[in-house]
Order: C-alpha cells, then sequence, then structure tokens
C-alpha cells in the first residue's frame, strides 16, 4: 500500500533549485503540468499506476526537465516552484511568474 495524501501533503513544499540540483543530476526531477493536481499525480506515481502516468507523459503534461528549463531554473532566485517527494521522485509544478 503506497503513501496516503495525508503521508504526501507532508513531503510537499517550496523548493530552489539548489535543493534540487542532486535530484536533477540523478534523473529524478519529473515536471508536472500547471493543469494537473501536485497531489493526484504524486498518489498515481506513489500506486505505481502505470496506465495514468503513461497518459500524463504522452500527453506531454509530464517530464523531465529540458536544458531550457534548467537553464530557467538556475538563474532564478528563490524557489522555482512546489515540489512533492514520491520516492525516488521529486514531482515539481513550476512557480509562474
Amino acid at each position: 500500500m503506497g503513501p496516503m495524501p495525508s503521508d504526501l501533503e507532508k513531503s510537499r513544499g517550496p523548493v530552489t533549485f539548489a535543493d534540487l540540483r542532486a535530484h536533477v543530476a540523478r534523473g529524478a526531477v519529473i515536471v508536472v503540468a500547471q493543469s494537473l493536481d501536485l497531489l493526484v499525480v504524486g498518489e498515481a506515481v506513489a500506486k505505481d499506476d502505470k496506465a495514468r502516468v503513461a497518459a500524463w507523459i504522452e500527453a506531454g503534461l509530464l517530464g523531465k526537465p529540458t536544458l531550457e528549463t534548467l537553464a530557467r531554473w538556475e538563474k532564478k532566485r528563490g524557489d522555482v516552484g512546489e515540489s512533492l517527494v514520491v520516492q525516488p521522485f521529486v514531482l515539481l509544478k513550476e512557480l509562474l511568474d
């Protein structure tokens, strides 16, 4: 049984690029589209709901950060987004300027 939403909620919060750097290096950061709810995605990942996750990836709503995105984060002062840790991944919903 995966973590309950309340457990996921505890691992949610703002994150800076400095905090993400190690996770980016190991390929664990997944960018979540603005149209998706971070907790809903986190639950699906935690429950290993392959069909749902695959549909989001296919639709371009979930994916690894691009080099362009990483460059933008690197330049940004303060938080780059809201993160949700679902081991071994870090889901990130980017803050819009």
